[in-house]
């Protein structure tokens, strides 16, 4: 059977992000958009006031032995929750993200600004907070299937390279064209491939 499937956004804190990638996938799936309060134009919360906030967030919302598909912003809180709570995630679908390693030496463009510009209202913490996953990567055994955007400014595909070669059990597949929100630009092809990565397809991305 397959376990629940849930998708966290980027910065744009707004789950339904997600939607043309969710609503594509086969309908008896139980699958689960959340949203980040106080990132874009999702409204605050007391409890959520950094990255590591949003962890204990997802550790509340995603049952053991779940699969995760994250974007961007996303990829940092599930790389966080697979490190604090391993039976959280079954396998892992990382999308256009730092992963929570140093990305600028990888030709990674500063997105803060047009941020701030596009989200006056949110947090600040979204753009302040850093995270650090870099040393800690390589103890993940969990399949992680990654998708990048050959066109993406933000993170270009050198950093999917680089969280490749980190992640023991993982696949890099790059989509002609993507940018930052190849998402919601090819959402046939990222499904087709997130498909196959939580179906355990041999064809597909990752390990089985």
């Amino acid at each position: 059977m397959q376990p629940p499937v849930v998708f966290f956004p980027g910065a744009g804190g707004a789950g339904d992000f997600w939607a043309p990638v969710a609503d594509r996938l086969p309908r008896d799936w139980d699958v689960r958009l959340l949203s980040w309060p106080g990132a874009g134009d999702v409204p605050s919360s007391p409890e959520v006031g950094g990255y590591r906030d949003l962890v204990d967030l997802a550790a509340g919302e995603v049952p053991d032995g779940a699969d995760v598909v994250a974007q961007s912003m996303g990829g940092a809180v599930a790389i966080g929750l697979a490190l604090a709570r391993p039976r959280k995630i079954r396998r892992l679908v990382l999308v256009a993200t730092s992963g929570g390693i140093d990305v600028d030496a990888l030709g990674a463009g500063d997105w803060r600004e047009e941020y701030r510009t596009e989200f006056p209202r949110a947090g600040a913490w979204v753009t302040e907070d850093r995270v650090d996953h870099g040393s800690e990567l390589g103890g993940l055994e969990l399949p992680v299937c990654l998708i990048w955007g050959d066109a993406d400014p933000i993170s270009p595909v050198a950093v999917g390279q680089a969280l490749q070669a980190r992640l023991k059990r993982s696949v890099l597949h790059v989509i002609a064209g993507g940018t930052h929100a190849l998402a919601r630009e090819h959402p046939e092809a990222v499904t087709v491939l997130v498909e196959q990565h939580l179906s355990g397809d041999p064809t597909g991305a990752g390990p089985a």
